[in-house]
């Protein structure tokens, strides 16, 4: 199974056992089951409350499905069956474990309520906008306190003939919620922003057969910058201060976005010239994960860790993507381009946040080249360059700047520049001596 499709177990079997075994035993007695034992997920939670004694098992879910609408569903189901309505679908490529996954998200609805929605597994199943399905042996989880529904590989998917379905309509309200950028979060409605166009650019897409246009771009106040999407043509200018009405937030990879609709509205306002710096925008980790995402955010931290796939690695010409074994999994058997990363987590103090970082910066940060790194591979071997590049970073301060992403396994940075942080020793004693001090 999918980590994505063991997470709700692991969650349930942590609120039977709760302080008996902790997660990562609970990873490591499920693997041991579903792959040596080779039983049923319901089987392996069964042995496990047994060999570590919970007693919760009337709490304990089985293979038996439920049915529930949308409005009763609480995050913590394991298998359910919904008869929902497609209000939107999209689908999208991502990364899982450093490889490409294509899934099919968007809304179901009922009369109940509407929640978000995730097939990990879609196969040639098509979903049609409008149409009524029922979906078997899903799984729900909360992110943001909303309900989210999962459909994995155990799951399937039909189509519910005969099934009418009247979702509930869309209540606007009168008077939008005003809110700076800076606080902004996903899932907000009807709310009115005021920023300085730091960008704009019209696009011609391709959206359900038919070419249009959407206009994107930047907006910034003095709290913080957001990306604009908007399918009408507001008649938006760079440079120019707006007043927009009535839009709603949608996040993409964790990143909260300003969606223009047709009940939007559009006006010029005075001159705004206090406006964030727009190359920085700096947070803590725990900042960042309660915001889910953002852009240009500058975070400064110590490496205490340098992951797997940090060295030399092979990138295909066609796609860029990294390569696995020689192969990419869009293009297959290609040859390879050699190139340089660091994928590391970085801790604030407040948290920690894996980081992808590119080749120019993991050159400037280490002091080893690529070209140095492939001579060092040819005499010694691609793994002992990892652990000199390891040697260079771990325990160090550095200072970055991208694009922090989020999904299911939590937020994660990549890194568009990085410095090396030097530390005065003496000051930084000297300050932690006050605070003990003071708190004497």
């Amino acid at each position: 199974m999918e980590m994505e499709e063991l997470t709700p177990h692991i969650q349930e079997l942590q609120r039977v056992l709760g302080d008996k075994i902790d997660e990562d035993q609970i990873v490591e007695e499920l693997n041991k089951y579903l792959n040596e034992y080779h039983v049923g997920i319901d089987a392996a939670k069964r042995g496990i409350i047994r060999k570590y004694g919970g007693s919760d098992t009337m709490g304990f879910v089985t293979g038996n499905t439920l049915t529930k609408k949308i409005g009763e569903l609480t995050g913590s189901e394991q298998n359910v069956d919904i008869t929902a309505k497609v209000v939107f679908v999209d689908t999208k490529d991502i990364t899982v474990k450093g490889l490409p996954k294509k899934i099919v998200s968007g809304i179901l609805g009922d009369e109940t309520a509407t929640a978000s929605f995730t097939i990990w597994e879609p196969g040639a199943m098509v979903l049609a906008k409008g149409s009524v399905y029922n979906f078997r042996n899903c799984y729900c989880k909360t992110w943001n306190d909303k309900v989210q529904i999962n459909i994995g590989s155990r799951g399937r998917i039909e189509v519910a003939d005969g099934v009418r379905i009247d979702l509930p309509e869309r209540q606007i309200s009168a008077s939008p919620t005003e809110v700076k950028i800076g606080n902004i979060k996903d899932g907000m409605g009807s709310v009115t922003v005021t920023g300085k166009v730091i960008s704009v650019e019209a696009r011609e897409i391709t959206a359900r057969g038919e070419q249009k246009t959407v206009y994107s771009g930047m907006l910034a106040d003095d709290t913080g910058k957001i990306q604009f999407s908007a399918w009408s043509d507001f008649g938006i200018k760079e440079g120019e201060s707006l007043c927009i009405s009535n839009a709603y937030i949608r996040s993409w990879k964790g990143i909260p976005q300003l969606n223009m609709g047709d009940r939007c509205e559009v006006s010029r306002v005075d001159a705004i010239t206090e406006i964030i710096d727009t190359s920085a925008n700096k947070k803590t980790v725990d900042e960042i994960t309660r915001i889910g995402g953002g852009l240009d955010i500058t975070l400064e931290g110590l490496v205490v860790d340098v992951r797997q796939g940090s060295g030399i690695i092979r990138r295909c010409p066609q796609c860029n993507r990294s390569m696995l074994n020689g192969a990419c999994t869009t293009h297959g058997m290609v040859e390879g381009v050699m190139d340089l990363r660091l994928k590391v987590v970085l801790d604030d103090g407040t948290g920690a946040i894996g980081a992808i970082i590119n080749r120019a910066d993991t050159e400037k940060l280490t002091g080893i080249t690529l070209q140095a790194a492939q001579g060092l591979a040819a005499v010694k071997g691609e793994s002992v360059v990892g652990r000199e590049i390891t040697g260079k970073i771990l325990m160090k301060r550095i200072r970055v700047t991208g694009n922090v992403m989020s999904d299911d396994y939590g937020p994660s940075i990549i890194i568009k520049s990085a410095e090396n942080v030097e530390i005065d020793l003496e000051a930084e004693a000297n300050k932690l001596l006050e605070e003990v001090e003071a708190a004497i």
